[in-house]
């Protein structure tokens, strides 16, 4: 399966995926949205539209918006800010994340940054979104949005089996990193894309990617004023990928636990 990723054009695939999910013929989006649904045990009970025939295309289904009451915003200091699962979670040891059991990478390396005072940033949270997850992702807290970075990158599978056995995937990928400040102190927001991830948003700036870019972009917000409160929608996933949270040394501690299953507004400290 590694291999066979190296291998394979995964930007094209991507991009195929991305076009694919818009496709608005009636019957070949309903029947492939049945089959994802029943495949992958969606829960439509909790989404605003229940029926698979109310959405224009699979990327409307698959970024459906939830019914409010089914995700109550915590009022602890810290809510998870998608529904998925706890890859890792804890401190940050010498600028070095933990990735999987006997894999690590660098901040720096996370971040495409060496000027950065990465040791300003203690503790981090990796959750995974699967397939059959709401892919809208929130603020977990109050924050100022200082600033973006684009960084192109592969495409890997970020599920299970390639977090464990690929090294620094999560520092190969193509990623979006969102600084805020907040109450607590500098946080950073990372986006992670993978194969067949046909989109990445977010909700002051829009569609990221596509297009893939070969190079680096920055987007300053300095003086715009963009405050997202807690709750708030932050992006999109087209398909599952994974978001890493960094926070600074003021923030609360983390109670999360590596294969923890999460909702999006329920407290993480």
């Amino acid at each position: 399966m590694i291999f066979l990723q190296h291998i394979l054009p995964q930007h094209l695939l991507s991009r195929l995926m991305f076009r694919f999910a818009r496709i608005k013929t009636p019957w070949l989006k309903n029947s492939f949205t049945n089959w994802f649904v029943a495949t992958y045990k969606v829960d439509l009970s909790e989404a605003e539209r229940e029926n698979v025939k109310d959405y224009d295309h699979f990327n409307d289904f698959f970024t459906r918006p939830l019914k409010k009451s089914s995700r109550p915003i915590s009022s602890s200091s810290l809510i998870s800010p998608v529904d998925g699962v706890v890859s890792q979670a804890g401190k940050i040891n010498k600028s070095e994340i933990v990735q999987a059991k006997g894999k690590k990478y660098s901040v720096s390396a996370l971040l495409d940054d060496k000027s950065l005072v990465i040791d300003y940033f203690n503790s981090f949270a990796t959750i995974y979104l699967s397939p059959k997850d709401y892919h809208r992702i929130h603020m977990p807290c109050d924050g100022d949005l200082v600033s973006m970075k684009y960084i192109p990158g592969d495409l890997f599978s970020v599920n299970k089996q390639t977090v464990n056995n690929l090294d620094q995937v999560f520092a190969r990928n193509e990623r979006l990193v969102c600084f805020f400040n907040t109450e607590f102190g500098e946080m950073i927001f990372i986006l992670v894309g993978a194969i067949f991830v046909g989109s990445m948003q977010t909700s002051w700036e829009g569609q990221i990617s596509p297009p893939y870019s070969k190079s680096v972009k920055h987007y300053d917000y300095k003086g715009q004023k963009i405050r997202l409160k807690k709750g708030d929608e932050l992006g999109r996933f087209n398909m599952g990928s994974t978001v890493i949270i960094l926070l600074s040394n003021d923030f609360p501690d983390l109670s999360l636990e590596e294969g923890q299953a999460l909702k999006m507004g329920q407290s993480i400290t």
